[in-house]
């Protein structure tokens, strides 16, 4: 039996903790720990805890560190083969975890999958943060079976085969340890947003897979920390797009993004402004500020990554996902 830790990074979350460790708790297996890491909270989360939940171990951080920065300080202080990292909104079923560790031990060259991840307010709807897989498009723009754009579909059994993605979502992470370590785990200074698509990219060019398990299903409430048209998440999404764009992009990608990605920002901001959203019409051009910012470190970033790649990505739509979509695209059935 591999030694397993699901990891559940808390900030200000005692309200989540309440309603969906018990549920976290009693689905661990026999010999599967349960950590909460708090990231520096000010909420009763740690009365809680030592309250309610005592044989749940507690880290913790100095600082919110963020989704990227909190996980990595949290796991250095935490021995396992695998990682099933796990939101603090996530309710699990008995048995979700046991196809999860089954897929990593029959596939040697598999770092990370995920279950099918399904709406905890409407049960027969996918879960927009990851669905049942996710891929990506030539321009960057992330997708899912069974969530394009913001279109979410039912849930049908209609993407119930395990197979390989580009991504999987950060809310129920089941990866190995060794791995994660090797590659440095999440870029910390993505803070929060895109760190977990970042890092499948970067374990598929370092020759690793990444797999959806729909045998497994959770169920996710989403939007605990940042509602999807906050200008905080406006900014994440945009600028570490960029960023991880910029790191682990093929040279002729890169060329085409660098080319396009401009004017697509600009009419996403202006379409903002067209809404009355003035807060998120600059998020994308503050977004763009700190991406030019951070030009000379993701350079370096990107040489070391592209020494040391033995594979590049597979499971990249080469066309554009939004112009897909605005043709009538709007499930991700036309591209099986």
């Amino acid at each position: 039996m591999p030694n397993v830790e699901i990891v559940i990074l808390n900030w200000n979350g005692e309200g989540h903790l309440r309603r969906f460790l018990p549920s976290v708790v009693a689905a661990a297996p026999a010999g599967v720990g349960v950590v909460v890491a708090d990231n520096g909270s000010t909420d009763g989360s740690l009365e809680l805890l030592a309250r309610e939940f005592p044989t749940v171990r507690v880290v913790r951080l100095d600082a919110n560190y963020g989704f990227a920065g909190g996980y990595n300080r949290a796991l250095e202080q935490i021995e396992a083969d695998y990682y099933v990292l796990l939101n603090s909104d996530v309710e699990t079923p008995a048995g979700w975890l046991d196809p999860l560790l089954e897929c990593l031990e029959r596939n040697p060259g598999v770092a990370v999958v995920s279950p099918k991840l399904i709406s905890c307010l409407e049960r027969e709807k996918f879960e927009y943060a990851g669905a049942s897989g996710g891929f990506i498009d030539f321009l960057g723009y992330p997708f899912c079976r069974g969530r394009i754009l913001r279109t979410v579909e039912e849930d049908r059994g209609q993407y119930d085969d395990e197979r390989d993605v580009f991504w999987v979502s950060g809310a129920a992470f089941c990866c190995r340890a060794g791995v994660f370590r090797a590659l440095g785990g999440f870029d910390a200074d993505f803070f929060a947003h895109m760190e977990e698509i970042d890092l499948c990219w970067r374990m598929q060019l370092a020759g690793y897979r990444v797999r959806v398990v729909p045998r497994s299903v959770v169920y996710h409430l989403g939007g605990g920390t940042l509602q999807t048209d906050s200008p905080s998440k406006v900014f994440y999404n945009h600028r570490n797009n960029l960023a991880m764009l910029y790191k682990c992009s093929s040279s002729g990608q890169r060329l085409l993004v660098a080319v396009l990605r401009p004017a697509l920002d600009l009419l996403a901001a202006l379409s903002y402004l067209a809404q009355g959203r003035a807060d998120n019409f600059w998020a994308v051009f503050r977004a763009w500020r700190d991406f030019f910012k951070w030009h000379s470190a993701l350079s370096r970033k990107r040489r070391a990554i592209r020494s040391a790649r033995k594979a590049e990505a597979g499971h990249i739509y080469r066309g554009s996902i939004v112009v897909r979509y605005l043709l009538g695209g709007r499930t991700f059935g036309w591209l099986m």
